[in-house]
Order: structure tokens, then C-alpha cells, then sequence
């Protein structure tokens, strides 16, 4: 679905009677669940084509892949011309979720994903989810490239763990309301168990930015969980959550949307500390709501029926 362009203003309450900046970064509001499907069709197209490399070790996409992959985006990645978000997720979601696998490395279709692409539907969504959820194969914290240190043995829960605890908290939103990434992250930090990135502070200090002793984190105090823990969730909720059509996202440029890492040594070379930080809000949406609470119901989720190619 094509994005609208609002205000910081619009989406985030409290404001009236407050000075605000009169002229603030725009703000791009994506509705997710319409195009989901017509995506996953898309980029099965592909994979059956064999048009889709992969790495054999790390299983990420290879620059032509994703090149590919955005260009079949019904309404493009998140950022037109940025860093890749949906178009690097689509391979890796229908890799966990068995609809494909590496042929060498090359992707190709499993009789799962083929009997998808021969007749999606909505519940094919909600187990792609599930299944990502459950998978083992990838760390998204790896995503966060500007924090090192992150293959330094015992030092990071696992990821299936930190999946859970995104997850859990969807799952406590009202759907159909916008919440505030900062009103998340509380929830991220306040449920049991919360959101746990780094094993204990020692592992924390394992975990630097530029140089491994003046850049640790362990430097950070009170603010190491957002720069950690939080910058894991805005890659969970905007690369996966958001492309696989759970819950819609009001995104901003990157480029100064947070400043918790500034005065950190070395981190002022960043322009932003990872791609996701422009994440301003996000919204359950019909489809998140019958992923996160019932599944039974996406055979009968009213959304637009796949486009195909």
C-alpha cells in the first residue's frame, strides 16, 4: 500500500499546548497487511525461478538478490535508495519458514513453498512468523553492525529468547492503536522476562563500538540497554514484524531520529547507529491481531488477494 506522509506531531499524543519543532521530520506511515501476501508471492516467483542467491554460510541474500527482491516490492523497501530492510528479511523468512531452501546458492522452492505459491493465503503468513520465531539459524543483533564483539563466546542470550520477548509484548498492544516506540521499549523492559540481549554486565563489556576497550559498552551505564537490547527490537519489529504484515509502522529517516548513543567513544562517526532507528510507532493490525491471538482465523481475513506477476 502506498505510504502517506504525516508528522512526528500526528502519531505521537500529548503535544497540544506544547511548543513543538513547527517543521519536523516526515514522518512515512506503511500499512503492512494488504501488501504482505502479494510480497511472499513475489519473491516465491522468484525463488522458483532461480533467480535468488544466498550465501551458503551465513544464508543472507547477495546484493543481486535483494536488488531483485526490491524491485517486486509492492510498494518498494522502507527506505527508496537506503539500506535494504524487507528486500534482505523476504529470503531469510521463507528460508526458516521451509517454503525454500539452498540449492548450493541458489534458492529454490520446497514442495511447502510450492503448494503456497500455487494457492496463498493468509495462514501461510502466520506460520512464516511462527516459524521464524522458533529458528535458529540467524542472530538479527548481527544486523546492528556498528556494535562489535558480538561472536565473543557466551556473551549473548539466544536469539529465539529475544524473539519471544518482541513478540510477547505485540501481543499485549490494543490492536488498531499506535503505540510510541519509547512506550514499547518500557513494556520490553517491564515484562517477565523482559527483553535480554548481553548475558551479564560482564558480556556487556564484551560488546564495544569502534575499539574494543574505550568503546565498550559497559561505558554506556543506563543507556546500554537501548543502544543493545532496544536497537535488537527495532530490527526485530521493523525487518520482520513490519514485512510480514503484522503490524503497520510509522518510520522516519534514520539520520538523527536518536541520540542515546551520542558521547559514547566513537559513536559520533555514526550517522546513525543502526537502520531501523527512524522506528517512531507501531500499530497491530487486523492481520498481527489473528497471527498474535488467532490463527484460526486468517482463512478469513477480508485483505486484497495476492497480486501476481
Amino acid at each position: 500500500m502506498a505510504e502517506r506522509i504525516a508528522t512526528v506531531t500526528e502519531l505521537r499524543p500529548g503535544y497540544a499546548g506544547v511548543d513543538v519543532d513547527p517543521d519536523p521530520d516526515p514522518v512515512a506511515v506503511r500499512c503492512t497487511a494488504p501488501d504482505a501476501l502479494s510480497n511472499l508471492v513475489a519473491v516465491l516467483e522468484l525463488a522458483a525461478d532461480g533467480q535468488l542467491r544466498c550465501s551458503a554460510a551465513s544464508r543472507c541474500p547477495s546484493v543481486s538478490a535483494v536488488k531483485l527482491i526490491e524491485d517486486v516490492l509492492v510498494a518498494g523497501d522502507y527506505y527508496e535508495g537506503g539500506e535494504p530492510i524487507a528486500a534482505f528479511a523476504w529470503p531469510l523468512l521463507i528460508l526458516t519458514g521451509g517454503l525454500a531452501q539452498l540449492a548450493g546458492n541458489r534458492l529454490e522452492l520446497t514442495p511447502k513453498g510450492r503448494a503456497v505459491l500455487a494457492g496463498p493465503g493468509y495462514p501461510a503468513l502466520g506460520a512464516l512468523w511462527a516459524r521464524w520465531l522458533r529458528s535458529v539459524s540467524t542472530d538479527e543483533l548481527s544486523r546492528i553492525e556498528a556494535i562489535k564483539g558480538q561472536r565473543r563466546p557466551s556473551t549473548l542470550t539466544p536469539a529465539v529468547g529475544r524473539r519471544a520477548a518482541v513478540a510477547a509484548a505485540l501481543a499485549t498492544l490494543e490492536p488498531g492503536g499506535w503505540t510510541d516506540i519509547e512506550e514499547l521499549f518500557g513494556l520490553l523492559r517491564a515484562q517477565w522476562p523482559p527483553l535480554v540481549a548481553a548475558r551479564s554486565l560482564l558480556a556487556l563489556w564484551r560488546l564495544y563500538i569502534a575499539d574494543s576497550y574505550y568503546g565498550s559498552l559497559g561505558h554506556a551505564g543506563h543507556r546500554a540497554w537501548d543502544i543493545v537490547e532496544g536497537r535488537y527490537a527495532l530490527c526485530v519489529l521493523l525487518e520482520y514484524a513490519a514485512t510480514v504484515g503484522l503490524i503497520d509502522v510509522a518510520y522516519a529517516d534514520p539520520c538523527g531520529a536518536r541520540d542515546d548513543y551520542r558521547g559514547l567513544w566513537g559513536a559520533d562517526q555514526y550517522a546513525y547507529l543502526s537502520r531501523y532507528d527512524g522506528l517512531v510507532a507501531v500499530r497491530v493490525n487486523r492481520l498481527g491481531a489473528a497471527i498474535l491471538h488467532d490463527p484460526g482465523a486468517l482463512p478469513g481475513i477480508g485483505l486484497p488477494v495476492p497480486r501476481r506477476t
